[in-house]
């Protein structure tokens, strides 16, 4: 199976990251997100697990009672119901986000 980039997968979130979904089946997700200085992913939280993959750009995350600066290549992972924030601190930053199950609250 084989997913192409495509502009009308593309959805801009209240807090102006773009979110393109990339690819899912039942049980996986992949998500790509564009973000902006200044960007904020406010604490939340959800029943799947989800890892975030920082492409590119430096970001602050906060995962439960943990806070870190996170760069191109490193990532965070949330357990399931675990808050969890991001706020970026550089233009033009890029970043993945898996999730297990999929999200089926992005698709509907």
């Amino acid at each position: 199976m084989f997913y192409k980039h495509s502009p009308e997968n593309e959805k801009t979130l209240p807090n102006g990251v773009i979110r393109t979904i990339k690819s899912y089946i039942n049980d996986l997700m992949v998500c790509e997100l564009k973000w902006q200085k200044g960007m904020l992913g406010e604490t939340h939280s959800h029943p799947h697990r989800q890892c975030g993959y920082i492409i590119k750009g430096t970001f602050e995350a906060t995962v439960g009672d943990e806070k870190t600066i996170l760069h191109g290549g490193d990532c965070f992972y949330a357990e399931a119901n675990v808050p969890h924030s991001l706020l970026c601190l550089e233009d033009d930053s890029v970043m993945l986000d898996i999730f297990t199950p999929m999200r089926k609250d992005f698709i509907e």
